[in-house]
């Protein structure tokens, strides 16, 4: 896919580099972006194989986001993903589907003066009736589709079933052209101690000409292990969302704050430090698929020996040498999300390159 190797290249030719907390050097960007058309096929990546396990880890992660779980129990039976970060219970600091499904609402004492909430708007219903022509009890039972209650009494926000809610039209607002259409993993006091914050934060789906766009706000992405799997899963919850709401798959546009190529330990890191103006003078030269690999060649006889293959660059560099294959097609089952399961999703036609391996920086 064109738009993973322009980013690609784009990183290594404006690339800083940037030691970070997991010991495992970066060549880094500030903010990236490009769109992707989803009309023009299911976006996963042909320039490396990303079937088998891959694809298991893919779908089921994004069940299990789905699901609103905030453990890892029943996830780490079909795939280890999440295991790094859970603790021995497998329960997560921050677990997307946990805030994307139930959210935590405030509630008495923690109530500020004057706010608003699905909890107290009576006020805001009393306008609602007059303004949408609505029955109160219409639009409490709009409301309670978005609240649960949990087991200890709490009460959290769907904002998956509110965003289904009001492109179907079953929401006060009833308007495929509301642009509040928000889904937020990132709670900021959650993300001051979590070991892990959300990187894919928050995502704006938004309707244009009968199509459903979505917008993806990264705050830091792993460019050969995590934009791969982001841009798949989010094409995919895109066509999930539309298909719930008889709309068609738009475009998928991706923003990353600080996106980042992994190079290696200690010495191999360093000497990518010490190389980083010649590399970019390479990278912004090659002109030809075959220039990519011989900037490869470069790197792997002159940097150190590394541990695991924590250097992404060379890997990376493969792939923009790859030609871009045929995009394969993806259609999934007519069932609501909370019906959806692994056999639901049948991806036809994929034909890539062969795999590569990557270590992780955890």
């Amino acid at each position: 896919m064109k738009q993973y190797q322009n980013l690609v290249k784009n990183i290594l030719e404006n690339a800083n580099y940037r030691p970070n907390r997991t010991g495992v050097d970066t060549l880094a960007t500030f903010s990236q972006h490009y769109k992707i058309d989803l009309s023009e096929g299911f976006p996963l990546l042909t320039t490396k194989d990303m079937s088998g396990y891959r694809w298991n880890s893919l779908i089921h992660e994004l069940l299990w986001y789905f699901s609103g779980e905030e453990h890892i129990k029943n996830l780490r039976e079909n795939t280890k993903i999440w295991d790094a970060w859970a603790d021995e219970e497998g329960l997560l600091p921050t677990a997307y589907g946990r805030f994307w499904r139930r959210y935590p609402i405030p509630e008495d004492e923690d109530l500020l003066e004057g706010e608003w909430w699905p909890t107290n708007t009576d006020e805001w219903i009393e306008k609602a009736k007059n303004q949408y022509d609505l029955t109160e009890e219409e639009i409490r039972e709009g409301i309670s589709r978005w609240i649960n209650e949990e087991d200890d009494g709490r009460k959290t926000f769907d904002q998956i079933q509110y965003v289904i809610d009001t492109l179907s039209g079953d929401h006060p607002y009833r308007s495929k052209n509301s642009r509040r259409l928000i889904i937020n993993a990132w709670h900021p006091a959650n993300a001051a101690v979590s070991k892990l914050p959300p990187c894919h934060f928050t995502w704006v789906l938004n309707v244009q000409d009968g199509k459903l766009n979505t917008h993806l706000t990264q705050r830091s992405g792993d460019t050969a292990l995590g934009i791969p799997f982001n841009i798949a899963a989010y094409a995919l919850i895109t066509k999930i969302i539309a298909k719930q709401t008889d709309l068609e798959p738009g475009e998928f546009s991706h923003t990353i704050v600080d996106s980042h190529i992994y190079c290696g330990k200690n010495d191999r890191g360093q000497w990518y430090e010490e190389n980083l103006e010649k590399l970019k003078e390479k990278i912004s030269e090659a002109s030809e698929r075959s220039d990519y690999l011989d900037i490869k060649d470069w790197i792997e006889s002159n940097a150190p020996d590394q541990e695991k293959n924590y250097d992404h660059v060379p890997g990376l560099l493969e792939q923009v040498s790859r030609k871009p294959r045929e995009r394969p097609e993806m259609s999934l089952a007519d069932k609501n999300i909370e019906d959806l399961e692994y056999e639901d999703f049948d991806l036809e036609g994929y034909d890539p390159h062969e795999g590569l391996t990557f270590s992780v920086a955890e």
